[in-house]
């Protein structure tokens, strides 16, 4: 087998052990909604966030690290975003189950970020461009914390010798692309 053969299947199997290990994370499910027709920068969170559960969405439990988390950046009592998620969450459930085929489809992310920064707002009594600007940060700060954990497991990888750093390399940059999962958006 040639080299660059046993590099291609390194890659791909460590890619795949790799998708396993994390899950395919999706920031757009974790916390809003169990339903991919509701989702929003408000589902911004880390694995032990959601239980320490690399992969689990948490179905829009997500331990009120996500309402903390708000409370604090807008100034307001955890308990009323908490109770702002979850009429939101109720309000954009889909009435009925995703079309046989219709799997791979996904609402525009951009309409579902502002209709929750606009719900949230009003329900808040907090201006709609502070709620926007709370939940880019927690979505930036979450990206962050699941690129940080990537490397390390990746350099711990390299380091057991279980991948290469050229392997390494490889998946941490078709996470990046978002060609595997893992990395957020």
């Amino acid at each position: 087998m040639s080299k660059f053969k046993r590099i291609t299947l390194g890659v791909a199997a460590g890619a795949l052990a790799l998708g396993a290990g994390l899950g395919v994370t999706s920031i757009a499910t974790a916390a809003t909604t169990p339903s991919p027709s509701a989702t929003s920068s408000a589902d911004a969170t880390t694995p032990s966030e959601r239980g320490g559960k690399p992969g689990g969405h948490g179905h829009g439990r997500d331990g009120g690290q996500i309402a903390a988390r708000l409370a604090d950046k807008l100034g307001v009592e955890e308990a009323k975003v908490t109770e702002a998620l979850k009429a939101f969450r109720e309000a954009n459930k889909p009435s009925t189950p995703p079309a046989e085929g219709a799997e791979g489809t996904k609402p525009d992310r951009t309409e579902q970020d502002a209709a929750l920064a606009s719900s949230l707002a009003e329900a808040l009594g907090v201006d709609e461009a502070k709620v926007t600007a709370a939940l880019e940060e927690i979505r930036a700060d979450a990206t962050a914390e699941r690129s940080a954990a990537l490397k390390t497991r990746l350099d711990k990888a390299v380091t057991d010798g279980k991948l290469t750093q050229p392997e390494a390399d490889a998946v941490a940059k078709a996470v990046e692309a978002g060609v595997i999962g893992g990395g957020g958006r």
